[in-house]
């Protein structure tokens, strides 16, 4: 199996499974993850996905011994059949998607992870944008979410160079949430993960839906569109039970409904 998958607590975990390649893509993990993903975003129990890796890699990003097989799909069928409906599944499913990134992260692995609503790492992962290395450019969104993650001159030099960049200096720099130290990461990961399962999911998925929207939308056309998913949540079991408990007192009990 290219991809473990398990379900606890509203939370789906989604491993790549390919450790002994460092989790590098193939057609099949590929095709693969896109269905996990079409999966949790159809399951009403899934209020969070979480993506992260098998052994000591996240993802390597492509499987080059495919890239390069005669036999194998051409690099243009790889962009667009393979890594683009990753990308525009992690976007558009109004559920919130984690990145746990427990090792490097490279390639398509790494803009995979930065197109994620959130990554945590551990302090002993990077992330490298490698394409230089072979002659590429970024793929998978990277020349659309680096730039404005960490502005476009920091992105191009790390672009360019391939330079490799530490959790913690990625950290730093705010192209990810948050590294946690190793032996921390995975209760941190899940800990996480199961407190955003407990909220809102209907109004957590709006919101992934307005800041989508931001990114290309002026002021006047985001406010109306702020206007229209404000009263979409209005109207969910979710808003109604947070106002009651907040006038009685109570912790709240959302459904993500």
């Amino acid at each position: 199996m290219s991809i473990l998958r398990n379900v606890e607590n509203g939370v789906l975990i989604l491993k790549l499974n390919r450790p002994s390649v460092f989790n590098s893509f193939n057609r099949e993990m590929a095709l693969d993850l896109q269905e996990e993903l079409k999966s949790g975003a159809r399951n009403e129990e899934v209020r969070v996905i979480v993506i992260t890796g098998e052994g000591k890699a996240f993802c390597a990003g492509q499987d080059l011994a495919e890239a390069t097989d005669p036999n194998g799909p051409e690099l243009k069928t790889i962009v667009k059949d393979h890594y683009n409906p990753i990308i525009e599944l992690i976007r558009t499913i109004e559920k919130p998607i984690i990145a746990g990134v427990n090792g490097v992260a490279a390639g398509a692995g790494a803009n995979i992870a930065l197109a994620c609503d959130i990554t945590i790492a551990k302090e002993s992962a990077s992330f490298i944008q490698a394409f230089s290395k072979i002659g590429l450019i970024p793929d998978s969104g990277g020349t659309f979410f680096l730039p404005r993650i960490i502005g476009t001159q920091k992105a191009l030099a790390l672009m360019m160079t391939g330079d490799k960049i530490s959790a913690i200096d990625a950290d730093k720099m705010n192209m990810i949430y948050k590294a946690v130290p190793d032996e921390e990461f995975e209760n941190e990961l899940y800990k996480f993960a199961n407190q955003i399962a407990k909220m809102p999911t209907k109004g957590l998925g709006l919101t992934k839906k307005a800041v989508n929207a931001s990114l290309s939308n002026d002021l006047t056309t985001q406010l109306a569109l702020e206007e229209v998913l404000q009263t979409e949540a209005g109207q969910t079991y979710d808003f109604n039970e947070g106002v009651s408990a907040f006038l009685e007192k109570r912790a709240p009990e959302f459904k993500g409904k």
